[in-house]
């Protein structure tokens, strides 16, 4: 029997419950695979919360790596027993599943199975941020929100190799060494300092041309502020809560900036954009100059504690559970 972290009704941690499932054959283009490492993300705890409505009962989790054990008709590019890694497909936090083959991709030598399954959403997330939504130059300075976070930690690392100077917000001084230590070249304690001052000091008044803003409620006024005419603001996260209803004329008052609320599902759409982005991220990874550290392993079983201590802001880098 396999074991699944669900949730019945929506709410805090407490609705997680492992339940047992049956998981069929694979059918039509689907393949069955045994999880190996489960990745965490704050999008799990919006689900879970209400906030991304979901028909329940529901399975938790995002991404995950395995290995196949069966594969359905019409799956050729897969066979039993290949590593594999995917996001965007909703029901990881589980010991077995089916998936969509076509939505999976193959994990190479040189990348372990808990680095694949903590870095698929948050590392391709980086990689259309930086790469599509706004794309980086070298010599750039950028402003980053939440830059001890998981996908904070992998962008700082990505950014500095790519020749850009990071601006990064942090919420204490343990994650502000931690942020500099991954390539953020100035670090903000934000429960210290006022960011937007801070950010006109570090630039000499220039601002700066994009701000990438996973936080939401409790930032976006002050990442306005931060931007240069024509700026962009890359709202892709609400950490803090989601951004209250806004009036786009506050966009023309601030210097005709920009705004966009990207999704990783749009960018990897076609399997072309899939395979392209998850080997940018792999290539960046294997060659070192981004290291994904895996910081917090839980049990499948205790999911719901790890929901509490990433909500509680207790966790930093890639958090993975183990089935």
């Amino acid at each position: 029997m396999t074991k699944a972290v669900r949730f019945h009704k929506t709410g805090g941690p407490e609705v997680l419950q492992l339940d047992d499932v049956q998981v069929g054959d694979p059918g039509q283009g689907q393949a069955r695979i045994r999880h190996t490492a489960i990745g965490v993300n704050f999008i799990d705890t919006y689900q879970r919360s209400g906030l991304y409505p979901m028909q329940l009962p529901a399975t938790a989790g995002n991404e995950g790596a395995g290995v196949v054990e069966q594969v359905g008709s019409g799956v050729t590019a897969l066979k039993v027993g290949d590593r594999v890694a995917y996001t965007g497909q909703v029901g990881s936090y589980c010991t077995e599943r089916l998936v969509q083959a076509d939505r999976v991709v193959k994990v190479p030598e040189g990348i372990s199975d808990e680095q694949a399954a903590s870095m698929m959403l948050k590392g391709m997330t980086v990689q259309y941020l930086i790469h599509s939504t706004y794309p980086v130059k070298k010599g750039d300075t950028v402003l980053w929100h939440a830059a001890a976070g998981g996908v904070g930690l992998i962008a700082c690392q990505w950014l500095k190799a790519l020749g850009v100077t990071v601006i990064g917000t942090v919420g204490s001084p343990e994650k502000a060494k931690l942020a500099k230590a991954h390539g953020a070249e100035h670090v903000i304690d934000y429960s210290k300092e006022n960011f937007v001052e801070r950010v006109k000091e570090i630039t000499g008044g220039r601002k700066v041309p994009v701000v990438y803003d996973s936080v939401g409620k409790s930032t976006w006024e002050g990442t306005l502020d931060c931007l240069r005419p024509l700026g962009m603001w890359v709202s892709f996260g609400n950490a803090s809560g989601a951004v209250p209803p806004l009036n786009t004329g506050i966009l023309a008052q601030k210097g005709s900036l920009y705004l966009t609320r990207p999704t990783l599902v749009t960018y990897t759409a076609s399997r072309e954009d899939l395979e392209a982005r998850s080997k940018s991220l792999f290539d960046i990874v294997k060659s070192g100059k981004v290291k994904i550290e895996i910081t917090a392993r839980y049990k499948l079983a205790d999911a719901a504690q790890c929901h509490r201590d990433l909500e509680g802001r207790k966790t930093t880098g890639s958090v993975i559970l183990l089935p």
